[in-house]
Parts: C-alpha cells; structure tokens; sequence
C-alpha cells in the first residue's frame, strides 16, 4: 500500500520541478515590462529600452452618408481663429436742446448722410414743474458701427446738456461661426438627401426623402435669417437718443403774492360751489326721489304682508295655549 503511494508522490514532485524549470528558462530572456535593467550579479549587462507605447488613434466619426466628420471643436476652433471679432455696439443717450423738433430732425439727415437710417421717431408734449407745456421728443437710428463715435460726437455737438450717456457692446463671435457650422450641415446634408431622391425609384422614398429636405431648407433659411440678423446688427450700430427740450429743465421760480387774485379764486369757487349744489337739488327732486317713491312702494307692501302673517300666526299660537289651559283645569 506504501509503495503507489510514493510512487504517487514521486511523479507529482517531478512535474513539478520541470515545470518550474520551464518557466524560468522561457522567462529569462523576455525583459521585463516593469523594470528595463539587466539584473545579472556584476551588474554589467546593458539596460534595455522599452519603446514608448502609443495610444492608438481614434477613429474618425461619419455622418449618415458614410462621409468622415471634422471634430467639432477642431472646425470651431480654427473657424474662431479666422473669424475677425463679430461685435455689436450700441449707444443711448439724452440730451437738452433748444428745440427738439429741429434737432430731430438734424439727427435724422445725419444718418442718411452716414449711409444709416432712422428706426423710429417720436415727438410728444410733456410737462415742466410749472404745469408749462414744452414739446419733447425720441429718435432711434443705425449707423455704420466704424463711424459711431463720430455720429455721437456730431449728435451732442451744439447740445445745452448731456443728461446721460450709454455705451454697451455684445461679442457674439462664438454664436455667429456656431450658426455657420450648422448652416453648413445641413446645406450638405440637403445635397445628399437630394442625390438620394434622384436615385430613388419608389414613390414611397421619394415623397419621405421629399419631406426630410422641405425640413431641413426650413431650417437652412432659419439659420440664414439668423446669420443675417448678426451681421447687420455689427455692421450698423443703434443710437437711441432723448431729446429734452431746455425749458423743461428751468429750475422753479416762486412770483409775487397778489391777495385779490386769491380773493378771485374764493369767488369764482363759490359760485361754482352753489351751481353744483342747485344741480344736486334739481337732481334729487327730479331723478332721485321718484326713484326711492318706486323702490319703497313694494318693499312697503312686503312688509305688510309679512306682518300680517306674523300676527296670524300669533293668535293660532295664544288660541291653541289658552285651550291647553282649560283642559288641563
């Protein structure tokens, strides 16, 4: 029994210590991936280099056609960096003048001559502190943002006062090359759908491919109306100027006390005082009354009739009590 039992053992053991010997031998030569130095026991043997491992490439996108995509943020990058500055500036200002309706006016031929326009024009009467009425008006106009300080020059030269003065600006660079890269998909995408529909045959995918394009140059003539928008808001900038007429700004000035003008005002309020009180009699006598009379009348009957029934119903009471008495005695 003792004898298969080494035996046993005996091979086990062997297998073991060629394997072992195996893999030291198939080990040795192969460098090692953590460390690249030779460890013999001089220390003499050459280090050896590992190559830099490069991490593999990433696969380029396609679209729905099959055609490579360009990264996004590539495209926009390098689009910014061609793209000069798309800027909109804008002014607001009031000013005092003499005479609203002809500096109006002025501000108006100043646009045309500046190659702009006028948006809008108001001109309006307002109030001073006096109660004096004095015109006032507001022009709105665009002109070319490369001439704006000169036109904000021109437009407060000759002024009494500047009131306030407003300069802002939007840089919508990023929002205008975003707009044109989706401008560009779709018009290409609008090309390939139509090469598709040019192949079809069945009139089920020509009328699907049919609708995807009307969708899609929907959406080109947004984007292109969008584009629009920026540009011509950059290239012309917006003035919005108030016009303050110089007598409304005059401080208030405080005249003579005249006692038979205050004794004129206390007249003419008593008489207008005993016309009001006549018309209110007249009124009541004519209007009010008679309305009161009518309203009364059924309201007067109502009572009577609830009265009636309320000492009816008082008598039944006292007659049923009194016979409750009797017969209790």
């Amino acid at each position: 029994m003792k004898r298969p039992v080494i035996i046993i053992i005996s091979v086990v053991v062997l297998f073991v210590l060629l394997g072992t010997v195996a893999t030291s031998m198939f080990s040795f030569g192969a460098p090692s991936a953590v460390d690249n130095r030779n460890f013999g026991f001089g220390g003499g043997g050459d280090a050896v280099e590992m190559a830099p491992v490069e991490e593999p490439a990433a696969a380029p996108a396609f679209d729905e056609f099959g055609e490579a995509v360009k990264s996004e943020e590539s495209f926009s990058g390098s689009a910014q960096e061609a793209q000069e500055r798309l800027v909109i500036e804008n002014a607001d200002l009031a000013i005092v003048v003499k005479d609203p309706k002809t500096r109006m006016a002025e501000i108006s031929r100043l646009a045309s001559d500046m190659g702009g326009y006028v948006v809008s024009s108001n001109l309006y009467q307002s109030f001073t502190n006096l109660g004096r009425e004095v015109p006032e008006a507001s022009i709105v106009i665009r002109v070319p943002s490369e001439r704006l300080d000169e036109a904000l020059t021109e437009i407060k030269e000759g002024a009494v006062d500047v009131d306030y003065e407003n300069r802002s600006g939007q840089d919508v660079t990023s929002i205008y090359v975003d707009l044109q890269s989706q401008l560009k998909a779709k018009q290409a995408a609008e090309q390939k759908l139509l090469e598709i529909m040019d192949d079809a045959s069945r009139a089920e995918d020509v009328l699907a491919i049919y609708l995807q394009v009307q969708s899609i140059q929907t959406e080109i003539e947004q984007l292109k109306g969008q584009i629009q928008y920026y540009e011509e808001s950059a290239a012309l900038s917006s003035i919005s100027v108030r016009l303050i007429a110089e007598a409304g700004t005059q401080p208030i000035e405080v005249g003579p006390w005249r006692p038979e003008g205050a004794a004129k005002e206390a007249v003419e309020d008593l008489i207008r005082f005993v016309q009001n009180f006549a018309e209110f009699l007249i009124r009541f006598v004519i209007f009010t009354l008679p309305v009161l009379v009518l309203i009364a009348i059924p309201l007067f009957l109502v009572y009577l009739a609830g009265r009636a029934v309320f000492r009816r119903v008082n008598r039944s009471k006292a007659v049923v009590e009194e016979k409750d008495v009797e017969s209790s005695e």
